[in-house]
């Protein structure tokens, strides 16, 4: 079973999307151990142990600055990939700070436009919300 289907089927937790069911959407990215994936390429036997954030687990009390920067900002319009977005965005500020290099920048990562769309170009947004997702991010990261 994927991690994706028992998030969803058995835990309920049903934030994170299946579109494509591929890897090829970024629909159902979450965070493991702090890393972003998929999770429908994910098996959740192999994740015993791990510590899985969905959507649902971004915020405790307040929003994530995260989301809070995306709802300012309109940076989605139907919705169904934003779970996947903001999961996606929480693991790449993270990847920024730990300096992972990109194609975009290999020495001195910068929190820039570029950046964001190169790290992000695994989440598709159908509706084309990209330029409020990529400010949101860097509203956010800032």
């Amino acid at each position: 079973m994927s991690l994706l289907d028992l998030l969803r089927e058995q835990f309920g937790l049903t934030g994170s999307k299946k579109g494509c069911d591929h890897g090829q959407c970024g629909a159902c990215t979450v965070l493991i151990d702090g890393r972003r994936a998929n999770s429908c390429l994910a098996l959740a036997v192999a994740h015993g142990g791990a510590e899985i954030v969905t959507v649902e687990g971004l915020a405790q009390d307040e929003l994530h600055p995260l989301q809070e920067a995306f709802l300012e900002l309109d940076a989605f319009q139907c919705g169904y990939c934003t779970p996947g977005q903001l999961c996606s965005a929480v693991g790449m500020l993270r990847e920024l700070e730990d300096g992972w290099p990109s194609s975009v920048t290999r020495d001195g990562v910068q929190l820039t436009s570029e950046e964001v769309r190169e790290r992000m170009s695994g989440n598709i947004c159908r509706c084309g919300a990209y330029p409020n997702l990529v400010r949101a991010i860097l509203e956010a990261g800032s």
